[in-house]
C-alpha cells in the first residue's frame, strides 16, 4: 500500500497534535509533596542576590507573602505586614515576602516603604511554591501561615486583614 505524500502530512501532524496535548493535559510526572514540604525546601535569591532558604526560619511561625508591585492589593496589605513583624519579632513571627517581579521594581518599593522582613525574588519558581501550596490559579497576593514545626496552618489567596492574621498567628506564638 503506498501512501500519498498528503496523507502522509495529514499522520504526521494529527501526531504532533496529539503528542502536544498529552504533553499539556497529562499530570506532571513530579513527586507529589506536601505543602509544609514544598515550603521546607524552597530557596531563592534575595535583593542583594544571595540564596536564602526558607528552612532557615523554621522555627518561628512564618508568614510567607507572595506579591508583586503591580498587584494594588498585594501593596495594600505590605504596611500591615510591615507593622506586624515589628510587633511580633521577638515572639517568634517572621514575615518573608516572595515577589513576582523585576529585581529593580522589587527593590525600589521595598526601599520607598522600609520592608522590615527579608524579600525574595519569586520568578516561575516562586509561582510554582504557591501553587504547590494550595494556590493552584497563581494569583496574587496570596499568603502561606506555617507554624514553628514547618507545618502549613493556613493559607489565604486574596488580601489578608490585620485582624484574621493575628487570629492565625497568636495561637501559634
Amino acid at each position: 500500500m503506498k501512501i500519498s505524500k498528503r496523507s502522509l502530512l495529514t499522520l504526521i501532524t494529527a501526531a504532533i497534535i496529539l503528542a502536544g496535548a498529552l504533553y499539556i493535559f497529562l499530570p506532571d510526572k513530579k513527586p507529589v509533596t506536601s505543602a509544609s514540604d514544598a515550603i521546607a525546601t524552597a530557596s531563592f535569591y534575595d535583593l542583594q542576590e544571595k540564596v536564602q532558604a526558607l528552612a532557615q526560619w523554621k522555627g518561628k511561625v512564618m508568614v510567607v507573602n507572595f506579591w508583586a508591585t503591580w498587584c494594588p492589593p498585594c501593596l495594600a496589605e505590605i504596611p500591615e505586614f510591615i507593622h506586624l513583624q515589628k510587633q511580633y519579632e521577638k515572639q517568634g513571627v517572621q514575615f518573608v515576602g516572595i515577589a513576582i517581579d523585576q529585581r529593580s521594581k522589587v527593590q525600589a518599593y521595598a526601599k520607598e516603604v522600609g520592608m522590615n522582613y527579608p524579600v525574595l525574588l519569586g520568578d516561575l519558581a516562586g509561582i510554582d511554591l504557591a501553587r504547590r501550596t494550595g494556590n493552584p490559579q497563581g494569583g496574587l497576593p496570596y499568603t502561606v501561615i506555617v507554624d514553628r514545626s514547618g507545618k502549613v496552618v493556613a493559607t489565604q489567596l486574596g488580601t489578608l486583614s490585620k485582624e484574621k492574621l493575628e487570629g492565625i498567628i497568636k495561637p501559634l506564638l
